[in-house]
């Protein structure tokens, strides 16, 4: 029998909102009217009595009167499984103008009817019709919460408790337990949830299968934060956070978005501070363009040069979606901040030198922002004639141009795969760079410097989002091998860092990052897979989550990266960022390079372009094998033509 009831309540729980409601008034004043009769009986202590026709006429006036109160106070409006304080008051409001109103009818009527009748109702109201609710919000809450994840919130302060005021009016997450390292606060409760000291967690987690733990810290210091990580990291929670308290305070976010682990805390390290004077030295109030305006790095120089407010701020992209994309996010980032700024979408590419040229000269840039290249180390070595076109000679084109047009700065993107390359892309880079120093030693008046730095978190082709789509596919995660290491920054440290040694240069430069110690791989990898909840299953630990595979060492790829091809650093003046001295040839010799270059490009002679690339960069050797896809095909032709002569013309052969 309960059974069945229990079903049949289920049942009405999921029946449309105007169904209920309508239910609900029906079920209240059936309350009302069993209120009333129960005040009778308890009154005069026995329920053998016999009501007359004015106390039956007082009985219906009460049940229409009190309808309508109750619907006019909105005592349907709440929903019951949320139903906080506010509609509680309701509630008594609504039972005791009910009361008044049986009151009040008793009183003109002169109804038979004991005087205490009234005050007894009152309470008797109260409690089928607050109680009736409560049961109802305690038994979805019973249901909810045996259903949803246990989840534990590290840091109860503001942020905390909004956060499990949100929780509470969801059904996803189950706060048991506030986490905090004020040892004032630990031990007491909030909103029912304890407080509990930071050595626990690990005994509470096993004791309460706890699925999470969110980080509800977001004004905290970075070096607090992390060391707070490491100390959850190996444990089977999946760890995330609010977002941060800059976030919060410029109204991008709320308090209630819970996501994963900011790759900041990935990275193991304070980001660079910003020199706000240096950045704004070379923007504020001239014609900046970006090239490759639309890919991870240029895209984020973008929004950093709009808050820096040029007059002007040119996007150059060679493709049509991401122009688009980030242009569309622009101008909704200056109508919010109330910015007035020329914004100038521009479809090319830069090897079009003529559309470079004619560019530079009819909107007189005045700094230009050089992050248009292919870096993809794979994908270059399948594609190297395209990949050498595009980085060298869309470099020279740029650059060359923006000597004509009288351009003031010309700051070059570049990368830590420049130094002693494996690579094409990273020799093609490293050329690129001599180009840029060689025109310094021109006469001209262009400033021109470089930017070298490591791997970008969170760009198109970092591994932090592949690991994070693997996990998510419960894996297995990709490693090309056990001891390769990388170094790392964010995207917009790695735009601040562009946009200040813009600044710094006096010609030639090229700048570096002191980037701290490089990240092993393999490391992050396990890293992400513990702070998502999982281990890693291996050797160890064969009843693992997540396994990783060791893929080997793509064509062109090194285990080791390096910022510098010499020793020879000096400061900027700037606490992070370091010049480095390094030598190139004069610009003669590199002229001729890139004539027997471009032929080479042009004729997709792969073996002749990494032959010039060899005797130009330093440091490139040990490249191995040919992988460019057109090459290879052409390659194949030419042998199987080759052979087929010898099969249909022996004699002919044999003569000659």
């Amino acid at each position: 029998m309960s059974s069945s009831l229990v079903l049949a309540f289920e049942k009405m729980l999921e029946l449309p909102r105007n169904i209920k409601q309508i239910l609900l008034l029906l079920l209240d004043m059936f309350f009302v009217c069993a209120a009333m009769w129960a005040a009778i009986a308890m009154r005069l202590g026995t329920v053998d009595f016999n009501i007359g026709v004015i106390e039956i006429v007082c009985a219906a006036a009460t049940v229409v009167i009190s309808a309508i109160i109750f619907l006019r106070l909105g005592l349907y409006r709440a929903v019951i499984r949320f139903m906080g304080q506010q509609a509680a008051w309701a509630i008594v409001r609504g039972v005791s103008y009910s009361t008044m109103v049986l009151g009040a009818c008793i009183f003109f009527s002169q109804a038979h009817v004991p005087r205490s009748l009234p005050f007894v109702y009152w309470a008797l109201a109260l409690l089928f019709i607050g109680g009736g609710r409560m049961v109802v919000r305690a038994y979805y809450q019973d249901k909810v919460l045996f259903a949803t994840d246990k989840v534990i919130i590290y840091g109860a302060g503001e942020s905390g408790r909004q956060l499990l005021t949100a929780l509470s009016h969801g059904d996803q997450f189950r706060p048991v337990f506030f986490v905090d390292d004020n040892a004032k606060l630990q031990h007491s409760v909030i909103n029912g949830v304890q407080v509990v000291k930071p050595q626990d967690v690990e005994k509470l987690i096993a004791e309460h299968d706890i699925s999470q733990v969110l980080l509800a810290m977001p004004s905290v210091s970075g070096e607090r934060r992390r060391e707070i990580i490491n100390s959850l990291v190996g444990l089977p929670v999946y760890v995330r956070t609010v977002p941060k308290f800059s976030d919060l305070l410029l109204g991008k976010a709320n308090v209630t978005q819970i996501q994963d682990i900011e790759l900041e805390d990935l990275l193991g390290r304070d980001p660079v501070p910003p020199h706000p004077e240096l950045i704004d030295r070379c923007i504020t109030g001239k014609v900046v363009m970006v090239t490759g305006a639309g890919g991870s790095i240029g895209s984020e120089l973008c929004r950093q040069i709009l808050l820096s407010k040029p007059r002007e701020l040119l996007l150059l992209d060679i493709s049509e979606y991401a122009l688009y994309k980030i242009e569309r996010e622009l101008r909704d980032l200056l109508r919010s901040s109330g910015l007035e700024i020329e914004l100038i979408p521009l479809l090319g590419s830069v090897q079009d030198k003529r559309r470079i040229e004619r560019l530079f000269t009819t909107f007189e840039v005045q700094t230009v922002y050089h992050a248009a290249a292919y870096k993809h180390v794979p994908l270059v070595e399948y594609n190297i004639a395209e990949g050498v076109a595009n980085n060298v000679f869309g470099t020279v084109y740029a650059a060359e141009a923006a000597i004509d047009a009288g351009v003031e700065t010309f700051v070059l993107v570049s990368t830590d795969k420049a130094v002693r390359p494996t690579n094409i892309m990273g020799a093609s880079k490293r050329l690129a760079e001599m180009v840029c120093q060689g025109l310094t030693g021109t006469e001209n008046n262009t400033r021109f410097c470089m930017v070298r730095f490591g791997n970008v978190l969170g760009s198109s082709g970092s591994v932090v989002p592949l690991f994070r789509e693997q996990i998510r596919a419960h894996g297995p995660l990709t490693v090309t091998h056990s001891e390769v290491t990388r170094y790392f920054m964010t995207i917009p440290e790695a735009a601040q860092l562009v946009l200040q040694a813009s600044a710094l240069g006096i010609g030639g430069d090229v700048f570096v990052l002191d980037m701290g110690d490089p990240v092993r791989i393999l490391d992050l990898a396990k890293r992400m897979i513990h702070l998502s909840g999982y281990s890693v299953r291996d050797e160890d630990n064969p009843q693992g989550d997540i396994s990783i595979q060791f893929t080997g060492l793509r064509p062109g790829e090194k285990l080791f990266e390096e910022l510098l091809l010499g020793t020879n650093v000096t400061g900027t003046g700037h606490p992070m960022i370091m010049r480095a001295v390094e030598e190139y040839p004069p610009m003669e010799e590199i002229r001729g390079w890139l004539d027997n270059l471009k032929s080479n490009c042009d004729e997709m002679d792969c073996e002749s372009i990494k032959a010039i690339l060899l005797k130009a960069v330093s440091g490139f050797e040990g490249h191995q094998g040919m992988h460019d896809h057109v090459w290879k095909k052409q390659m194949m032709g030419s042998q199987s033509e080759s052979s087929n002569v010898q099969m249909l013309f022996p004699m002919r052969s044999a003569d000659n």
